[in-house]
């Protein structure tokens, strides 16, 4: 039984005590309520992460199946146009103009080294372009979708940055949009899921340090490399900044 569900003050047990075994019997009642409904959601969470990991590797095979088949009759594949960037602010604010400030603004990046998730489309390919010059953008794979929300998720409650400790936190806040737990904040990014407006919006810009690189046996920082679409290589750039 989980310590937070077991921890009951002296106090409370004293007045439990004295208030008579009914009392006693309604507390005893409660907390084993408690105690299943928590074994109950864990177990509904790891059958939905479960499924995301089935639908993921079905996805994954049935592209590969069909790259196999193109090759073979010698015909041209052309791959889906990536619907998800992760965009990372590699660049300050000295001279900047004030519209590359207010895009910067609005996708959220007000600091060097600030990410976040963006669905792309003509509009926020647009805003990219605009302000290109102080970021680095690409492509996430599912793995950096995940390191990211695991190792540098945040939730954003009430303008707090609240850590994300366990999933009754997401529960609590994103419970109206069929979002649990982590595994449906990494499925919905990823997917550009119909709540993914939502689930970004809960979540706080993810904070990365500067990259490191070694040059002659002697580590330095630097500030994340070339602005602009990195594409796939925007995965390796993450791996150095998480």
């Amino acid at each position: 039984m989980s310590s937070k569900v077991e921890k009951v003050s002296e106090e409370l047990l004293r007045k439990v005590r004295q208030s008579g075994p009914k009392q006693a019997e309604g507390l005893r009642i409660h907390t084993e309520k408690v105690r299943r409904e928590k074994i109950a959601s864990k177990r509904f969470q790891f059958k939905r992460a479960e499924k995301f990991v089935s639908q993921f590797r079905l996805k994954e095979k049935s592209l590969q199946d069909f790259q196999r088949r193109s090759k073979k009759l010698n015909t041209i594949h052309a791959s889906e146009e990536p619907k998800l960037a992760l965009v990372i602010r590699i660049k300050g604010i000295d001279l900047m103009h004030p519209r590359p400030r207010r895009i910067l603004q609005l996708l959220r990046l007000r600091q060097i080294g600030d990410a976040t998730f963006v669905q792309l489309n003509e509009s926020t390919l647009k805003m990219l372009s605009l302000v290109e010059p102080y970021i680095a953008y690409g492509y996430p794979t599912l793995k950096t979708v995940k390191d990211l929300v695991y190792k540098r998720g945040f939730a954003k409650v009430e303008n707090q940055r609240i850590s994300i400790l366990d999933n009754k936190i997401i529960e609590e806040n994103m419970k109206k949009h069929n979002i649990l737990c982590v595994e449906d904040i990494v499925h919905e990014l990823f997917n550009v899921g119909p709540n993914f407006r939502q689930v970004s919006s809960f979540l706080w810009p993810f904070k990365l340090t500067a990259a490191t690189r070694i040059s002659k046996g002697v580590m330095t920082r630097f500030d994340g490399g070339s602005p602009g679409n990195r594409k796939e290589e925007i995965n390796q750039l993450v791996q150095k900044m998480i």
